[in-house]
């Protein structure tokens, strides 16, 4: 289907562009929210009749979203929520949820205007964009975690997820010494071995004189 955009629209055009969008995207989300108009003769006239309104409209929100805009860019966003070992929340983080926390902070933000492609499913910190027009967005941070304290230490860049699996390996890594060859055993356990074999050679010999014993007192 062709449609006039009556505002930009990321990766699609400007106002006044004729496109072609799929029937679906037309029907379900440019034409009910008045995006865009279908591009038929009628309209054309329309459209060209109200364009310089159109446009003095568009420089006008887009003012109050530049001035919001300077209020909201650089936000920081802190959840705590339940998760595993492994760092899935038992549960998801959603455009509300940030709606909520951001309203919280004293910005209006509507669910609609945060970009999140899909719902945060793990803890640790990342950037969530908020359009707030089409032409005028900000980057917020969200930091979910744990506790507090853990939210202190991804703040800080720590990888807590990556901390917490390399001690848990280290506890199953048997210390090595950097300085030998590779297949090349350590002095200390070659030294072991041949004492471990020599101890397990000299335990009959000790018992043949027992037995000698015995041996006698039978004869006796």
């Amino acid at each position: 289907m062709d449609v006039i955009l009556l505002e930009r629209i990321e990766k699609l055009g400007s106002i006044g562009d004729v496109v072609k969008v799929k029937n679906g995207y037309a029907r379900n989300f440019l034409l009910p929210r008045g995006k865009a108009l279908r591009a038929n003769e009628s309209n054309r006239k329309v459209f060209e009749a109200n364009r310089e309104k159109i446009e003095a409209q568009n420089a006008e929100r887009r003012g109050a979203a530049e001035a919001d805009a300077s209020k909201v860019e650089g936000a920081k966003v802190q959840l705590i929520r339940q998760a595993s070992n492994a760092g899935h929340l038992y549960g998801s983080v959603s455009a509300r949820d940030l709606a909520e926390a951001l309203e919280a902070q004293g910005h209006k933000i509507a669910k609609h205007q945060i970009v999140l492609d899909r719902p945060i499913k793990s803890i640790g910190v990342q950037e969530v964009k908020i359009a707030l027009h089409p032409e005028v967005s900000v980057v917020i941070t969200v930091n979910v975690a744990r506790s507090p304290e853990e939210a202190e230490l991804q703040a800080q860049g720590k990888d807590v997820m990556a901390e917490m699996f390399e001690k848990d390996v280290a506890g199953f890594i048997e210390e090595r010494d950097e300085t030998l060859e590779p297949g090349e055993i350590a002095p200390e356990a070659e030294e072991a071995a041949p004492a471990e074999e020599a101890s397990a050679e000299e335990a009959p010999a000790e018992e043949a004189p027992q037995a000698e014993a015995g041996e006698t007192a039978e004869e006796a």
